[in-house]
């Protein structure tokens, strides 16, 4: 006797089997494209370069942005001065250095900000921007104090009076952090103290809301010597 095989019960079969075998294999990318989406954000946080290269090997894109901060894997390892996975996100071939953070940042204003002289000759020895429209990696640099930073970026011409979205300049920020040496560095690279910003203020008016009487007598000799004081 032979038993009967029901087509339509063979046919819906099939079908669920085949629509189990399509569900498994589309969640299985998903399900590694989050494992390593976790790791590169967590090698660049821990400095883990094996983990970079790994990934970076398998050809996992290396401008990927988590969405917490909008950071790429380059400037959350800037923030966390995790130099060696900073060297090896450099050394992709794909790695756009003028990715910004959800604010604006990039890469040369966030190494700037966080004094990381290492970082800004790895960043310009690669060929990031040292001049763009809005906020500059000079504000930055004026900002946290490191003269050194500063000069570097002037000598790649970085524009000393470069102004902010409300006009505010490089030597406006050195003012308000009360760094005289760098405000030095500003002026003997030809920055205008007598410059204001959209709320009328000068380098002198944030030097003198920062107490920094010794910038506030430096700037007004050197206004008052240039006859515009």
């Amino acid at each position: 006797m032979t038993l009967q095989r029901n087509p339509s019960l063979v046919t819906r079969r099939t079908v669920l089997h085949i629509a189990s075998a399509a569900l498994v294999l589309s969640v299985m990318p998903s399900l590694a494209f989050s494992s390593s989406y976790d790791d590169f954000f967590k090698a660049a946080k821990l400095d883990d370069v094996r983990t970079m290269e790994s990934l970076l090997k398998r050809g996992f894109d290396p401008n990927t942005i988590e969405p917490e901060r909008g950071d790429t894997g380059l400037i959350l390892a800037l923030r966390e001065k995790s130099m060696g996975v900073v060297t090896a996100l450099l050394d992709s071939p794909r790695i756009n250095l003028e990715a910004r953070t959800g604010n604006g940042d990039n890469a040369l204003m966030i190494a700037a900000f966080t004094a990381n002289k290492p970082a800004v000759e790895l960043l310009l020895g690669k060929g990031a921007l040292v001049n763009r429209s809005g906020w500059t990696p000079l504000h930055y640099a004026a900002a946290s104090g490191e003269p050194s930073i500063a000069q570097m970026l002037l000598d790649r011409s970085a524009v000393v009076d470069a102004l902010s979205p409300n006009k505010t300049t490089p030597v406006m920020m050195a003012a308000r952090s009360g760094n005289i040496m760098m405000v030095k560095v500003l002026l003997d690279a030809g920055a205008d103290a007598s410059l204001k910003n959209d709320q009328g203020m000068t380098a002198i008016d944030f030097a003198r809301e920062a107490n920094a009487k010794d910038i506030v007598d430096g700037l007004t000799f050197r206004l008052k010597r240039a006859g515009k004081l």
